[in-house]
């Protein structure tokens, strides 16, 4: 439909929900002895009408609360638990399922189904587990198949199968539509395959007797299981998908369990519990194309890997491996290596990584091997340049020695990348790997320096390569902010994003010149945490030439002689055209936000004239924002907390 404008339908809230629900269920919830139940199952309706409806009309005059119980219960199991429910509720709702073109599409919502009720799904972990499942093309590099993942799920979101999740970069099922999957994958799905969900139920064990060669994917994710099947042969040949993970108490896979599912070809995931060993009936796992296995933290050795010829996925991140397995360098279809925060693994050895050709994704981060310049290192240990020899690569995420500086092959090398997060120095910085969001807003290319002293240091190659740089704890910052003019002339780094400078006591007051252009013309995001020698963003914005004509975001805390944000009288800066949000925390000496020297004139515009948050907290010394009064002619949102000086008339 052409229409104008368009407006999500939210469910219903829960008192809403419960009248709806007590309309045609009548006075029988009203019963001492119904009426927790009937709340029970009004609030597994999650405020969806047509199920709250129809499930309020199904329980119509049932008074015995065995009835209700059963009913509460089969909802939990996402099984149709009354007369007419299949029909009222399940079909117009699979409606929708069949409404989908194409197979894998449908296969790809069924799929979602395997996750806990309300479980958060990692986009990024979700289009990896398709393409090992075969329903994403594998013969599609990285960038293409993670765009047509993007597209299968914003497909499925158009059709109201999938929502956005609790946090960015999630989705998830409505509880209901998660039922519906369920019943399909279990009952009446279109290849005559069926799923086995056992996800968030609290089990602490399996039943052999569950598992059959009908089954095509197996999830017990999300329990308590202690122990897997190992008195009796498990039939399950022809699952491809086995979920155990977030299984804490368990630490073993037994031998017999894992000769059972011949035909995986996701074995995802065993993370998150606490085996110590995997079998080696793993190795007859020929058909196996993902391995996960991340926050095993006992998991200290993998056996022999080179007859998983066909792994594409291999996740070790977290556990506590000290040496690369085994055989890894024979995996030639690996495309997604994980080795994030192995912080045991001290070796690496030289002509393993750089042999798997076919990598795309490589996770390095804080791990407990420091990457060195050739030279630099043992010759059976592996150097940076090394990882040249990896022709399809897109992502990577690595730590430094402190003071690197690539020469030009290299540099070519990472510009080519379409995300990388660099850390050099000693600074271990949470940041996480870029993943899906990156190919929609622009993929994120991260330098982090850390502990370390600038001075002399050739900084270019970050300034020129990152969207995203942090300087964190380093010495010399004045020295390298005038290198970097004197370096730059002619030039300006116009893919830098996001610039954050933190815990550092330099002014950025130097005596060199400053620069008569813009240096960041594209900045968009500038954060300066515990500065606790600048007076005022302006001795920056002076130095490099700033304009701020993108900015859209500045993030002040903790800068203890920072006096005002903005002195607008000796600047470049007359208005900032796109700035939305400001946040200021903790400044004890700030007095404005933005100062004009006397006698000068004001600006013509407005100053921040798209202005939409301004959150001010702990500013003891605070007496006002700004003297033009249409600095912001349209903010939307403001949080002032402990600012008492802040004069009452000011909007």
């Amino acid at each position: 439909m052409p229409t104008d404008f368009e407006f999500k339908m939210s469910v219903l809230r829960d008192e809403v929900a419960w009248r709806l629900f007590s309309r045609y269920a009548r006075d029988v919830v009203s019963l001492e002895h119904i009426r927790p139940l009937a709340e029970a199952i009004c609030r597994e309706c999650q405020g969806l009408p047509l199920a709250i409806v129809t499930m309020g009309a199904a329980m119509r005059g049932k008074t015995k609360p065995e009835l209700w119980n059963h009913a509460l219960n089969q909802l939990r199991r996402s099984v149709p638990c009354a007369a007419g429910i299949e029909e009222l509720l399940y079909n117009p709702l699979k409606w929708s399922y069949d409404s989908l073109e194409g197979k894998d599409l449908k296969n790809c919502f069924l799929y979602c189904s395997l996750f806990p009720e309300d479980f958060s799904i990692d986009i990024s972990e979700l289009v990896w587990c398709w393409l090992a499942e075969g329903l994403i093309d594998e013969r599609e590099n990285y960038e293409d198949f993670f765009s047509r993942g993007i597209t299968l799920i914003e497909n499925l979101k158009d059709s109201c199968l999938l929502e956005d999740g609790s946090w960015e970069g999630t989705v998830k099922m409505h509880d209901v539509v998660r039922d519906v999957s369920i019943w399909i994958a279990s009952s009446c799905s279109e290849d005559g395959s069926k799923s086995l969900v056992r996800s968030g139920n609290g089990l602490k064990e399996i039943s052999a007797t569950e598992l059959s060669n009908s089954l095509k994917r197996v999830s017990f994710m999300n329990n308590d299981l202690e122990r897997l099947p190992n008195d009796s042969v498990i039939q399950c040949s022809k699952a491809s998908t086995l979920l155990l993970q977030d299984n804490p108490g368990l630490d073993r896979v037994p031998v017999r369990f894992l000769e059972g599912f011949g035909a995986l070809r996701l074995l995802m995931n065993i993370s998150g519990t606490r085996i110590k060993s995997l079998p080696d009936s793993l190795l007859q796992l020929d058909d196996l194309h993902a391995l996960l296995l991340s926050n095993c933290k006992d998991l200290e050795e993998l056996p022999p890997l080179e007859r998983l010829n066909k792994l594409q996925v291999l996740d070790l991140s977290r556990t506590g491996i000290r040496e690369l397995p085994r055989g890894l360098e024979q995996l030639s279809n690996l495309r997604h290596l994980n080795l994030g925060e192995t912080h045991q693994l001290k070796v690496v050895q030289a002509g393993v990584i750089s042999k798997l050709s076919n990598l795309e994704v490589l996770d390095l981060s804080d791990n407990g091997y420091i990457w060195k310049v050739k030279g630099a290192v043992k010759e059976e240990e592996a150097c940076f340049e090394e990882l040249q020899c990896l022709e399809r690569l897109h992502v990577l995420s690595i730590r430094l020695i402190p003071r690197y500086t690539p020469h030009d092959t290299i540099i070519s090398w990472i510009n080519r990348l379409k995300a990388f997060i660099i850390v050099i120095g000693w600074e271990c910085i949470p940041y996480s790997l870029p993943a899906l969001q990156d190919y929609r807003s622009g993929a994120q290319r991260c330098v982090v320096i850390g502990r370390i002293d600038l001075l002399g240091v050739q900084s270019g190659w970050w300034w020129s390569s990152a969207s995203d740089l942090c300087l964190r704890s380093c010495q010399g910052l004045n020295g390298m902010l005038q290198d970097l003019v004197i370096n730059s002339v002619g030039r300006s780094f116009i893919y830098l994003k996001k610039l954050e400078i933190s815990y550092s006591d330099s002014s950025f007051q130097t005596r060199g010149r400053a620069s008569q252009y813009d240096l960041l013309p594209n900045l968009e995001e500038l954060s300066l945490i515990r500065m606790t020698g600048v007076e005022s963003i302006s001795e920056l914005v002076n130095h490099l030439g700033l304009r701020f004509q993108r900015l859209k975001t500045i993030l002040v805390i903790a800068c203890s002689k920072m006096k005002y944000l903005l002195s607008l009288g000796n600047s470049n800066i007359r208005t900032m055209p796109n700035l939305e949000a400001i946040q200021v925390r903790c400044c004890s000496k700030l007095e404005e936000l933005f100062n004009y020297l006397p006698l000068q004139n004001m600006a013509p515009d407005p100053i921040t004239p798209k202005l939409q948050k301004l959150e001010l907290r702990n500013l003891p010394k605070l007496r006002n924002l700004c003297s033009d009064e249409k600095t912001w002619p349209d903010i939307d949102q403001v949080e002032v907390i402990n600012c008492n000086l802040l004069g009452i008339e000011q909007k």
